[in-house]
């Protein structure tokens, strides 16, 4: 991968020309494999609205557009070709059935929530949506889910990026700065993860006692017909 002063360089030349669809063209190739982590061109697209070369809401549109263009491509090809989706190009070299298998494991414990937690790691977000297809999760709830997540990820990037425009000015200052606060964000992302598996797991836990206590219940009610 290029060092990221370079990139930078590349995408602040080409920005004035082609800024919406080279943010688009990028996120949707993140998604699809390109070897950069999409928070990157995220992060330049808030720069360059505070920078003024960029709309807020037209960059927020293309960015979305762009995270979700790739991730139903993925979604799609995992529909289509299902645990044969290790033998791919490029993606198989990503995605094995040991990854296949955990990511389904988290699927079935927790639905769609799965979606929308793995959607903000680098790590396990291809993995997450390509067994969504190979399971043939629905549609709709995970275009939903990872709609929203998208909103949030993709959000806190841009917001990220227009804060060190503002902060920093030189874009060669970036290098040394985005990924002490990536660091931030992905560990308040993996806090804000762990608090909702833990909810999602004291609500079972709860629904579990209520079923055990009804069965216990009609088990007593039960015996004493028989007794009467």
């Amino acid at each position: 991968m290029l060092p990221l002063a370079t990139v930078f360089d590349w995408v602040q030349t080409h920005m004035a020309a082609t800024g919406y669809p080279l943010l688009f063209g990028l996120l949707l190739a993140c998604g699809l494999g390109l070897p950069l982590p999409e928070d990157i061109p995220l992060f330049f697209a808030g720069y360059f609205v505070a920078d003024g070369k960029m709309n807020l809401e037209l960059a927020g549109i293309c960015a979305w557009c762009g995270i979700i263009g790739g991730d139903c491509c993925l979604y799609t090809l995992g529909y289509l070709f299902g645990t044969n989706i290790t033998k791919v190009p490029i993606i198989g070299r990503h995605i094995d059935q040991t990854r296949l298998n955990w990511a389904h494991e988290r699927f079935e414990k927790y639905g769609w929530w799965v979606v929308a937690v793995g959607r903000l790691f680098a790590g396990i977000r291809g993995v997450m949506v390509v067994t969504a297809g190979t399971i043939r999760f629905t549609f709709t709830h995970f275009l939903i889910a990872d709609g929203l997540a998208a909103i949030v990820s993709g959000g806190l990037f841009i917001a990220l990026g227009y804060w060190g425009r503002l902060k920093m000015g030189d874009p060669h200052q970036l290098e040394q700065k985005i990924e002490h606060y990536k660091a931030l964000v992905t560990g308040g992302a993996v806090i804000v993860a762990i608090l909702w598996i833990a909810w999602i797991w004291w609500k079972n836990k709860q629904r579990e006692k209520r079923k055990a206590a009804q069965i216990q219940s009609a088990a007593v009610r039960e015996a004493a017909s028989g007794a009467d």
